[in-house]
This record gives structure tokens, C-alpha cells and sequence, in this order.
């Protein structure tokens, strides 16, 4: 089974690659609610190479990182990922007249319902789309 969430942004392909691939910008997206927040993130975008985004509470009640390593790498196309617990995820950045639709397709973790990792994941992909176009 895998979970898919998508939009559309209206902004080029390399300002949403950077946004999307730079810590300094992760940082100001990668949450799915205002209570919570990115405080670090690091990145080393190469194949077999790690990323790690600390989500974090803002009041301090909880935190954990959040990470994976990198398969596939395709420059404003595609990023292939196994995140740190073994599931498979892949972020797909597809150029239109319209715009650029970002579309992530991962496999459910077991400890949440399905309904709510995808509204979850919508969220955060939400918050990208605020942020880039901003």
C-alpha cells in the first residue's frame, strides 16, 4: 500500500528544488501545524547519503528526527528515499504550464491510521507550497 499526497505550485522548478532540497529552507516548512516546528535540518544530497529534519513541539513536549537515505536522485525530477525505519518514499517534481505539481508517494507506517499520515504529509506538502510561493 502506498499513501500519495500532491499540489501544485506556482513558482519554477529550480526555486522549489532549492526549497525543497536546502536546510536553511526546510526548516521554515517541514511542519504539519503551527504548534510544531523544524528547529534543524542537514542534507546531503547525493546517492547512499542521509537527510535528517528534527521535528519538534514547540512546547518542548516532544521532538524526533526524522531521516533517510537517498537511492535515486534525478535533478527536478525525482528523489528515491528509504527513511529510517525501512518504508519506501518517493517525491516527484513534474514541470506543467501551470506550474510545477510536487507529488510524494510513501508506504504507511504502522503506529497511525492511513487517514492521518496522509492528512499529515498533505499538511507539511501544504506548508511547502505556502512557503515556496511566498
Amino acid at each position: 500500500m502506498q499513501i500519495t499526497v500532491q499540489t501544485k505550485i506556482n513558482a519554477s522548478i529550480d526555486l522549489i528544488w532549492e526549497c525543497w532540497t536546502n536546510p536553511k529552507h526546510v526548516m521554515h516548512w517541514n511542519f504539519a501545524s503551527e504548534d510544531w516546528c523544524c528547529p534543524a535540518a542537514t542534507n546531503d544530497l547525493t546517492v547512499g547519503s542521509e537527510f535528517h529534519y528534527t521535528m519538534a513541539a514547540k512546547d518542548n513536549s516532544m521532538s524526533f528526527d526524522f531521516w533517510g537515505t537517498y537511492q535515486e536522485i534525478l535533478k527536478h525530477q525525482n528523489i528515491e528515499i528509504i527513511l529510517g525505519d525501512g518504508r519506501k518514499m518517493t517525491v516527484i517534481f513534474e514541470s506543467t504550464k501551470d506550474g510545477v505539481t510536487v507529488t510524494e508517494n510513501f508506504e504507511p507506517e504502522s503506529e497511525n491510521p492511513v487517514e492521518l499520515q496522509q492528512a499529515g504529509w498533505q499538511l507539511i506538502l501544504d506548508n511547502f507550497k505556502k512557503y515556496v510561493e511566498a
